[in-house]
């Protein structure tokens, strides 16, 4: 048993997701969103180094990580949970956070995920995007993607990471693993060794950097069908963050590309349920004849037309969601409002309960 496996197993059996460690203060355990102490024990930079390193394998990793002062990789309690993990220094000294990932993948079915984004996973080729804020829950849901994909059709499928965080198991499909920084030493490089791999389906991550997402577009417009997560809020900022990470003089190129592959954004935020837990909030941005033209003439902002126009098909904005789920009981109002965009209907609806701390509405 290492040391930090007691913080860790403590932090399961409360319902935790993140333990937070930082030299000089107490270990802290996120739950249902909120983040408190787990006990009122200092840890001082020996003890917070001898956990650190004990799990940092291979050794190598060490040195990098003391040189570089940043690291990535995944720890697992067998039998228990993985743990994706994140060392960094900082004015104290070192530490790190540990997110929890759970043994069993989650899926579609038990996510209650959307009927319309079980259909994206039927998609023959293009680009499929699942984005939100750190903590949002997008890796859980591409691991029910990727499982129902498994589940139902027969295909070779790459996925690319840095840490490997949900491990699958072939059911109908192949599925290879490959984690940056040991079995290649970029997304950039993995991706073009991906390319001459025959994949049917190529999971990246993170669109981290240019050349990443200028690959990931490559691979989509070959015929591979590519999932990938960005962190935005929706749909119409993630077209912004994908075209505005090229150059001036490239963007046309890409707005163009990007038009001809795009066939999916999923964008959620995780709402804090009534009665306790966590509830996700989804946008949903399907391929229609009008979205190609849109991403091409660079008027993203009519997106937000194209989803409200669209909802018959499946289509849904992140404010509509969550007003759903509001009506539904399932969300407070003012939960709705620190999750919205728009938040002028929500803050009219905060001011109807009687809100001590509803801002004041407009006159």
């Amino acid at each position: 048993m290492h040391l930090i496996d007691k913080y860790l197993t403590d932090m399961l059996e409360k319902g935790g997701s993140d333990l937070h460690l930082c030299t000089g203060q107490p270990a802290k355990y996120r739950i249902h969103g909120s983040i408190g102490p787990a006990d009122d024990h200092i840890i001082d930079a020996a003890e917070m180094e001898a956990m650190l390193k004990e799990i940092c394998v291979p050794a190598s990793r060490w040195e990098t990580y003391t040189k570089i002062h940043d690291m990535d990789l995944a720890y697992e309690i067998p039998g228990l949970a993985r743990f994706r993990c994140n060392y960094f220094y900082n004015y104290y000294g070192m530490g790190g956070v540990f997110r929890q990932i759970p043994s069993k993948i989650l899926t579609a079915k038990q996510l209650n995920l959307p009927q319309p984004i079980i259909d994206l996973c039927s998609t023959p080729s293009g680009l499929i995007l699942v984005t939100g804020p750190t903590g949002s829950g997008k890796s859980t849901t591409l691991a029910a993607m990727i499982d129902y994909i498994n589940d139902t059709s027969s295909k070779h499928i790459i996925t690319l990471e840095n840490p490997i965080e949900f491990v699958h198991k072939n059911k109908n499909c192949t599925i290879v693993h490959r984690e940056i920084g040991l079995h290649s030493k970029s997304f950039p490089a993995a991706l073009r060794g991906a390319m001459r791999s025959d994949p049917d389906i190529v999971l990246i991550g993170e669109m981290r950097d240019l050349d990443t997402i200028r690959l990931g577009l490559t691979c989509a417009s070959m015929g591979m069908l590519v999932f990938s997560t960005l962190h935005t809020n929706s749909a119409p900022k993630t077209v912004d963050r994908i075209i505005d990470a090229f150059p001036a003089n490239e963007q046309q190129q890409i707005r163009t590309l990007l038009a001809e592959c795009l066939r999916g954004v999923v964008s959620q935020q995780l709402c804090k349920k009534v009665g306790g837990g966590r509830i996700a909030s989804h946008e949903i941005l399907l391929y229609t004849d009008a979205l190609p033209n849109t991403i091409r003439e660079g008027q993203i902002a009519n997106i937000k037309t194209i989803i409200e126009a669209n909802r018959g098909s499946g289509m849904i904005s992140m404010d509509n969601n969550l007003m759903r789920l509001l009506e539904e009981g399932l969300i407070t109002t003012r939960e709705a409002y620190m999750k919205a965009s728009d938040k002028k209907v929500f803050q009219e609806l905060l001011a109807q309960e009687g809100d001590e701390n509803a801002p004041p509405t407009a006159q």
